[in-house]
């Protein structure tokens, strides 16, 4: 494969949260191997960008059509704001492979019969909207995610229409292999921007927890961990993120221990992940791969999670993972005190690079194209 068509969701840069960091750093690996990259995306608040002209053989732009009109329809919104002829026309101004990143971009993978088609799976997005809803105060939102995780599970099926599929984790790749028993499933995991292991050894002087805190499952893992977690414990621990909303700024009020950090630039970020003692990560969604768990694998000392932030990859083995609160209180003030060794990066280094680096993944997709037909 010399060429490709790439469809994102959105303007993929700058590469700053979960599915687009996947969408760039894939399109800038491809670029590193030769192959030209046809990009077409969305654009809905972000500029076009001339960052993507060093990496991308032509970038199109496509308008996103928001509004009430894309939201009267039985397809999801996500997908009904997307629908775009003129991605179609330029589509077949060539007759290499399109990939459709995410289910929200598929509306016109059965238009084109003679093509390789490779759907790149970014959640199982009926489930993921459920647990939206579920997070949801607002009760308007709340209707909204719920009746979109009806329209996605109900479009999902489009999918059967794709030559490949390309699933970021196991569990992933186990609900749509059982639902869709013909199809051609691959499992690679999301690229990303580190290329070693580059963890210190050492103690640092903190815990972490770092998300997008506008959304709301972040915010409300933040607010636990403070409530639940931190309410005794006399270490200190650092919230760091993009746009906290007021509520989670009034839970950090007159906790001493406590300090947030709004909108760390990218270098700010790792930076913190690097100089924790621990990154404590948290989840109440089990979908897809968590890009932040990765982040921190390969920048940061001891991480600690829960379960479902490590379900369905094999990372659980680099982790401390916990579930019951004194026991995640109990470890925290035990690895706190504990040395981040080098044979804990060693270990790393022989995980990450055999299961979650950029150029497997990158042989994963050339080898799935090379098996069609």
């Amino acid at each position: 494969m010399k060429e490709i068509n790439i469809i994102s969701f959105d303007v993929p840069y700058p590469p700053n949260y979960g599915g687009i960091i996947d969408v760039f750093y894939k399109i800038k690996y491809f670029h590193s191997k030769g192959i030209k990259v046809h990009l077409h995306c969305f654009e809905y608040g972000r500029e076009e960008q001339k960052e993507l002209e060093k990496y991308c053989h032509l970038v199109y732009y496509y308008k996103r059509e928001t509004g009430v009109f894309s939201n009267i329809s039985l397809i999801p919104y996500i997908v009904k704001s997307r629908i775009s002829f003129e991605l179609k026309n330029n589509l077949l101004k060539n007759n290499f492979p399109i990939l459709f990143e995410g289910l929200h971009t598929t509306f016109l993978i059965n238009n084109f019969k003679d093509r390789i088609k490779i759907f790149r799976e970014h959640n199982i997005e009926h489930d993921y909207y459920r647990h939206l809803a579920l997070a949801e105060k607002n009760s308007v939102k709340k209707l909204y995610y719920l009746v979109e995780a009806k329209k996605l599970k109900y479009f999902e099926k489009i999918i059967s229409h794709a030559d490949l599929s390309l699933v970021l984790s196991l569990t992933d790749l186990d609900y749509f292999k059982n639902k869709y028993p013909k199809n051609r499933f691959v499992f690679v995991p999301t690229f990303h921007s580190n290329n070693e292991v580059v963890s210190k050894p050492g103690k640092g002087e903190y815990v972490l927890y770092h998300g997008n805190l506008s959304v709301a499952e972040n915010s409300i893992a933040a607010q636990f961990i403070i409530n639940n977690i931190f309410n005794d414990i006399d270490i200190p621990l650092v919230i760091a993120g993009l746009n906290p909303g007021k509520t989670l700024i009034n839970h950090i009020k007159n906790r001493k221990n406590i300090s947030l950090i709004s909108n760390p630039s990218d270098a700010e970020l790792s930076e913190l992940i690097s100089n924790a003692q621990i990154n404590f990560l948290y989840t109440n969604q089990a979908t897809g791969l968590k890009l932040k768990l990765l982040n921190v694998l390969y920048k940061g000392r001891f991480c600690l999670v829960n379960s479902k932030m490590v379900e369905g990859t094999s990372l659980r083995k680099l982790c401390v993972v916990k579930d019951k609160n004194h026991d995640i209180k109990n470890t925290i003030q035990s690895l706190f005190n504990s040395e981040f060794l080098p044979d804990y990066i060693e270990k790393r280094k022989e995980i990450l690079y055999e299961d979650y680096s950029n150029e497997n993944s990158f042989n994963a997709i050339i080898k799935g194209i090379k098996q069609i037909n």
